[in-house]
């Protein structure tokens, strides 16, 4: 009994071996659910949400997938980086990790990258946003994309009304034109009431975020990657639009002699400013709605899509993506392979991005009629949205802060400090 137990065992993990063969390969592919015949036993997952929110979603899933199991691990979000880091190098790490596009760039000497042999360019495409994109190499796919977080524009309604201004502004140049007109000062020219946190960079919550969101309604990738090796791209010229040009616009906001001039240094953050109700319009993702109605669930605020660029004939805005990597230690490979794809492609992606407050990275999701309070407009600005491969968030926010800054104290040009930025950024591509 023994013996034909342990042959029985045998011939189901060849028989897994030969399935995750046939995968690599590209004789099988990925994307449909009648590819789990190869997935057995436990895979781990790590995580930063709690368990009470992925618990109910992932029970379900592992109900719909009988043949293996998923079993998540919570991971406090302030020490995820290092604990995964250490479980990696140890050998210790789980099959699959929640990963946000930030960290992307960082684990990925660590993270399987699936071929497109595997799950072709083109069924990506078809089946997810393009923000999904920055887990796009040359070589193939990083992660499978979950979570779309997007930039948007939270605006403060009684102020708007008590201006006669009917609409938020859909393009820079009405932004613009709204500064002059709700921007309140006193008898000695300081700013009472803002109309919008720009120009400065340490008291603007996700300043880099919007320069870079600027840069990218422009053409300008931020950053590029061609045969496995990425570099920078802030200096690049699509030839009709000069980004310096942009990194001015910016700091204009800052300057006491421009009619745009609307924040300097001795403001709060933003966020606070605009729960104060001191601040007309705060850019800011749409995971943070649930907090600013906490910080003020008297304040009349709605949400709109980020400005955009004038008779552009594309719309785009930034955002945060989340998805499911592979580690590539994990020991049982095929069903952690196969389990990430069917999570992204499952229910379990929908009620996911729901429990989170975010939107799904799912095209067939993101087109589905909205009409509860701000889903409309997250979902819209999620279709829309894109991201970067950053190397390193605290490095490249001094980058981007010293970029600002440079401007500002006059050290540098605009067009000189972009070049200073892409140089720096390019060192960070080359460690």
């Amino acid at each position: 009994m023994k013996g034909n137990f342990q042959t029985i065992l045998v011939v189901i993990f060849m028989a897994a071996a030969l399935f995750g063969i046939l995968v690599f390969a590209g004789i099988i592919k990925l994307g449909s659910n009648k590819n789990d015949a190869g997935a057995l036993g436990t895979v781990v997952l790590w995580g930063t949400e709690t368990i009470q929110k992925v618990s109910a979603d992932l029970e379900a899933f592992n109900k719909a997938n009988p043949t293996f199991i998923v079993k998540y691990v919570q991971k406090y979000p302030e020490t995820f980086d290092n604990d995964l880091l250490e479980a990696l190098a140890t050998g210790t790490g789980p099959d699959m990790f929640f990963i946000s596009d930030d960290l992307a760039y960082k684990y990925s000497n660590k993270i399987y990258t699936i071929p497109y042999a595997s799950y072709p360019l083109a069924t990506f495409k078809n089946n997810f946003a393009r923000a999904g994109e920055v887990f796009l190499t040359s070589k193939g796919m990083l992660a499978f994309p979950i979570t779309i977080d997007p930039l948007v524009m939270y605006y403060n309604r009684s102020t708007l009304d008590a201006n006669n201004i009917v609409y938020p502004p859909a393009t820079w140049n009405e932004f613009q034109n709204l500064v002059p007109v709700l921007t309140k000062k006193d008898d000695s020219n300081k700013i009472i009431k803002s109309t919008v946190a720009m120009g400065q960079f340490s008291n603007v919550l996700h300043a880099k975020d919007i320069l870079v969101t600027l840069f990218m309604q422009l053409g300008n990738t931020i950053s590029s990657e061609k045969n496995g090796i990425s570099s920078s791209a802030l200096e690049a010229s699509n030839g009709k639009y000069d980004i310096s040009t942009v990194l001015k616009f910016y700091t204009d906001f800052a300057d006491p002699l421009k009619d745009v001039y609307s924040w300097n240094k001795s403001f709060q953050n933003s966020q606070e400013e605009f729960s104060a109700e001191d601040l007309a319009f705060y850019f800011g993702f749409s995971s943070e709605a649930s907090s600013l109605i906490s910080k003020n669930p008297n304040q009349n605020f709605f949400v709109a899509q980020m400005p955009q660029v004038k008779d552009s004939n594309m719309k785009l805005t930034y955002a945060h993506v989340g998805g499911i990597a592979i580690a590539a230690s994990s020991k049982n490979f095929n069903t952690a392979f196969i389990a990430t794809s069917l999570l992204a492609t499952s229910d379990f992606a929908k009620n996911y991005a729901k429990t989170i407050g975010v939107a799904p990275a799912r095209r067939d999701l993101l087109v589905a009629k909205q009409t509860e309070g701000f889903l409309p407009v997250f979902y819209s600005s999620a279709l829309i949205s894109t991201s970067w491969l950053d190397p390193s968030t605290s490095n490249t926010d001094d980058i981007f802060k010293n970029m600002v800054e440079n401007v500002l104290s006059n050290n540098m040009t605009p067009i000189e400090s972009i070049k200073d930025s892409d140089g720096k950024l390019n060192l960070l591509f080359n460690k």
